[in-house]
């Protein structure tokens, strides 16, 4: 008998999708991860700039910096998408996400220890079907370490900068019902939705939710945030399972 309580692609509601991570992905980026979410896949690639932007320079400001770019490629979405450079500009959304994965990958970089760098790192949707941005920065968390050690390694970097871990995960209400990672079907049509980014130690770096034509409870809120964390512990373990076996296989 079919679970009547399954979503439509047979997950429970506090069942993230299969994630999986393939590194080195691009041979010319000094770090590079394919991460999926189910159907969501996206490159995630790391590479070091020996200078700092100029506004660092011109304010004195010590130490390097973080910066990410982040788009979605034509064929990623059913119908094509068009590509920002086509339009001249860059569209809200994309600016708003590539800002989004920026922060939340400084808040876990020491970035004095960078050095006078500038660690690029640029994120580009091959396959979407929701949760792009969340598994932008879980992947661009994993490109940045590889980067970091392989600058390690080359005796390029004196330490480790990156002080912790960072992941991100979707929640939300859907058809009443509070779920974990909404896939593109769930997240048009979730009446609340939030997106989570959260430290491998449990820090939240940010919180971003809304109710979409809808309002959500005091009580629903703590219930979402705890079904993130939930979500956020094991996608953390993911990752410290695939750094284990990238490092211990240098």
């Amino acid at each position: 008998m079919p679970d009547p309580t399954a979503r439509h692609d047979g997950r429970r509601a506090a069942q993230l999708r299969p994630i999986t991570f393939e590194a080195n992905i691009a041979p010319h980026a000094t770090g590079s991860v394919l991460v999926s979410f189910g159907a969501t896949r996206v490159i995630c690639a790391a590479m070091i700039e020996p200078k700092v932007p100029a506004w660092m320079r011109q304010q004195g400001v010590k130490g390097g910096w973080l910066t990410a770019e982040y788009s979605m490629l034509p064929y990623s979405t059913l119908d094509r998408k068009q590509r920002d450079i086509a339009k001249g500009k860059l569209d809200g959304r994309t600016v708003e996400i590539q800002r989004l994965i920026g922060r939340s990958l400084r808040a876990v970089i020491d970035l004095q220890k960078l050095g006078d760098n500038t660690l690029w790192v640029d994120c580009d949707v091959l396959q979407a079907d929701g949760g792009t941005r969340t598994a932008s920065i879980t992947g661009a968390y994993l490109a940045a370490r590889l980067a970091v050690q392989k600058l390690i390694d080359g005796q390029k970097l004196a330490e480790n900068p990156l002080l912790d871990s960072v992941a991100a995960v979707s929640v939300g209400i859907f058809n009443q019902k509070e779920l974990l990672d909404l896939n593109y079907i769930e997240d048009k049509d979730a009446e609340v939705d939030f997106n989570i980014v959260m430290t491998g130690q449990g820090r939240f770096v940010e919180v971003q939710g809304a109710g979409e034509e809808a309002t959500f409870t005091q009580e629903q809120l703590t219930s979402l945030l705890a079904l993130a964390q939930k979500g956020l512990k094991e996608i953390s373990s993911l990752q410290a399972a695939f750094l284990t076996r990238q490092l211990l296989a240098r």
